[in-house]
Formats: C-alpha cells, structure tokens, sequence
C-alpha cells in the first residue's frame, strides 16, 4: 500500500488541480497514518470519511467508508477531537466541494 504522505499529497493535488480547496489540515504518521477526510459542502453541512476496515481483495487500494453524511460541523469536530485522543498519529485532509464524489472508494458497510 502507498505511504499515507504519498497518498495524501496526491489526493490534495488531484483536488486543487479540479479546482476544489484541499488542504492537509492535520498530518500524521508519514509511513502508515490512517487518513480522514472532512468535506465541507459549503452549506452549512459536513461529512466524514474515514478508513474501511482492510479488505481481503489484496488490491492495496484505501477504501473510505462515510462516518458521517451532510452534518453540523460541531458533531464532525467532536468526532475528530476523539480520535485525536485515541490516535495521535491520523491525517486530517479538509475538503471544500458541493458534491458527495471525493474521488475515493466507499465501502457499502
């Protein structure tokens, strides 16, 4: 699997390029961070995606699964504050876009 860094400098990229703000507003482990991604959809509301648990396909690919879908910024916070506690080491990539696409593969579960 690609290194969180590596990962996530070309996500930011990817999205600034299609003229979205992408920004890496929190970095972690540089090797092997989990990563999160806030979307703000620039209506008050915000979601959160988080790491799938690690499929057995062996692809390598990171899959995200939506923790949270068009919520008040303050529940997405809170919930960023908590893993903060729990796991000092995350990515925190912010993400302004209207649309839900962020251009990762999302878990069903």
């Amino acid at each position: 699997m690609l290194r969180s860094d590596l990962w996530v400098a070309a996500f930011v990229r990817r999205h600034n390029n299609i003229g979205h703000i992408c920004v890496v507003a929190r970095k972690g482990d540089a090797s092997a961070g989990q990563i999160l991604i806030e979307i703000d959809h620039l209506d008050g509301t915000v979601s959160l995606l988080a790491p799938a648990a690690t499929s057995a396909d062996g692809t390598g690919d990171r899959t995200f699964v939506r923790r949270f879908a068009h919520v008040s910024p303050q529940t997405v916070t809170q919930r960023i504050a908590r893993e903060a506690e729990f796991d000092p080491d995350f990515w925190l990539i912010g993400l302004e876009m209207r649309g839900d696409d962020a251009g990762v593969p999302i878990s069903a579960n």
